[in-house]
């Protein structure tokens, strides 16, 4: 039972390794050999394509893993900082996966052609994560009351207008100071809302 354990457990870590190799590959160039993914996650050709049998597979599961990890990343900011500082650093985290998502738009666009839009893929994680961070925040008395993850998903769209080869940071940093500006108001705590230093996530890599 140990051995079969320690056997899924490398298992696992191969398959995220592959993940995050592909990650970073895929973003630098679209056309990226799948032999030499294979090769720089450090794991043989059999293993590789028994986890991904082709480049569709491999880029589709590259993003449903790159957005489990980003919504996942809201509970665990929301263990280490205040509600409303939570949001705004999910928020930098989600510019950062927007832009890098960006460099795979043309491989996403060909892997979904069969498989539905890119919104399709993800929307469930995602959307939770949203409504956990506009809950607590709504309990902390820091945004207005009665926002739903629609509401914010529409008040973020601007980032997917956003050029990912230019100075795209400091654009995104305005418009998420916008948005949150715009959540505060009509906001219920007693003190009024806490100030949230613009851009605190944009330094931390998404997801962690």
């Amino acid at each position: 039972m140990e051995h079969e354990t320690t056997l899924r457990s490398d298992a696992q870590r191969n398959r995220e390794r592959i993940l995050d190799v592909a990650l970073a590959e895929l973003t630098r160039a679209a056309d990226t050999p799948l032999s030499a993914i294979a090769k720089k996650a450090g794991v043989g050709q059999g293993t590789f394509y028994r986890n991904f049998p082709n480049r569709e597979a491999l880029i589709l599961e590259v993003y449903r893993y790159e957005m489990q990890q980003l919504a996942d990343s809201a509970a665990q900011l929301l263990r280490t900082r205040a509600p409303e500082r939570a949001l705004r650093e999910w928020m930098d985290r989600l510019a950062r996966f927007a832009m890098a998502k960006a460099g795979l738009a043309g491989a996403l666009r060909n892997a979904t052609s069969k498989h539905g839009s890119l919104s399709q893929l993800g929307h469930g994680p995602v959307t939770t994560a949203v409504t956990l961070l506009l809950h607590a925040n709504e309990e902390a008395g820091t945004i207005r009351p009665g926002l739903t993850p629609d509401d914010f998903v529409l008040a973020i769209a601007g980032l997917w207008q956003l050029d990912p080869h230019s100075e795209w940071q400091p654009r995104a940093t305005r418009l998420l100071d916008l948005v949150m500006d715009g959540l505060r108001a009509g906001a219920t705590g007693a003190g009024g809302p806490e100030t949230v230093e613009s851009g605190t996530g944009g330094a931390s890599p998404v997801p962690e």
